[in-house]
């Protein structure tokens, strides 16, 4: 495990240079996910996003990551995570997983949603809405003091409340700043107060990846497209959350993160 003194903190101004990345994400996201329907291929919805990020003034983080080809991770009903665009279209009943990066004055920002194409099952609706719902109790935990253990517990907490899905546990969270990936790893499993002690200006991207069976995944010829080994749907989220005094500020969130915090203080038992 990464010890604390690796895990790299950042003043209040580079949070602030972060959230100008996030925003990008954000606003990425939110166009990629509203043009997404049945028709649409997965590269249509990546050079929508490519567009999107230069008019913002940042910079595709994905594109050419260790070769990666795209600017966009779209990963349809039983790939997990790093499925590459292409010229498949999109079907009625489908899974759609977004993951977005930027780079904004040389801060990343990091997000992923999951977005039903048409008509879903409600047993894929109730697998979204577990992994959306375990997301925030896992940033709601990202508060000086608590240990990175505690947002792992809090995912995992929840998603065995919800029922019987499978946790991915090859593929987690991460710190990120001026790299996309820094230490600390950030598992979607574990129990509470271990770890890491968070402090202020820590900055972690927090991904929940569920799937309606196994577990276990296995990786596409391709090299990059991670698919469940029952080919199960899997679904994944993810939003960058600081760590600041005040509380956890989710930097990719448009507001913030303040609704998605307040529903979560709201239901608390």
């Amino acid at each position: 495990m990464f010890t604390e003194r690796r895990i790299a903190r950042k003043t209040p101004a580079q949070v602030q240079q972060m959230r100008a990345a996030g925003l990008v994400v954000a606003r990425t996201l939110a166009e990629v996910s509203q043009a997404a329907a049945p028709g649409v291929t997965t590269q249509d919805l990546d050079a929508l996003a490519e567009d999107v990020i230069r008019s913002e003034g940042g910079v595709p983080s994905f594109k050419g990551y260790h070769g990666f080809p795209a600017s966009l991770c779209t990963s349809v009903n039983e790939e997990v995570v790093h499925g590459i665009p292409g010229r498949r279209p999109l079907r009625d009943g489908d899974v759609l997983s977004v993951d977005c990066g930027a780079v904004v004055d040389g801060w990343h920002g990091d997000a992923a949603v999951t977005v039903p194409i048409g008509a879903v099952t409600a047993e894929v609706t109730d697998l979204i809405r577990t992994a959306e719902q375990a997301l925030w109790r896992g940033l709601a935990a990202a508060r000086p003091g608590g240990r990175l253990s505690d947002i792992s517990a809090a995912i995992e907490a929840w998603v065995n409340r919800r029922g019987t899905y499978g946790i991915v546990e090859d593929y987690v969270g991460h710190g990120i700043g001026e790299q996309m990936h820094q230490p600390p790893n950030v598992p979607n499993q574990g129990r509470p107060g271990r770890g890491p002690r968070l402090h202020s200006g820590v900055v972690l991207a927090v991904e929940p990846m569920l799937t309606l069976g196994s577990p276990r995944t296995d990786i596409l010829d391709d090299d990059w497209t991670v698919v469940t080994t029952d080919r199960r749907v899997a679904v994944h989220v993810e939003h960058t959350v600081a760590v600041t005094d005040d509380g956890p500020w989710v930097l990719t969130a448009l507001d913030g993160g303040t609704a998605g915090l307040a529903s979560i203080a709201a239901s608390a038992p």
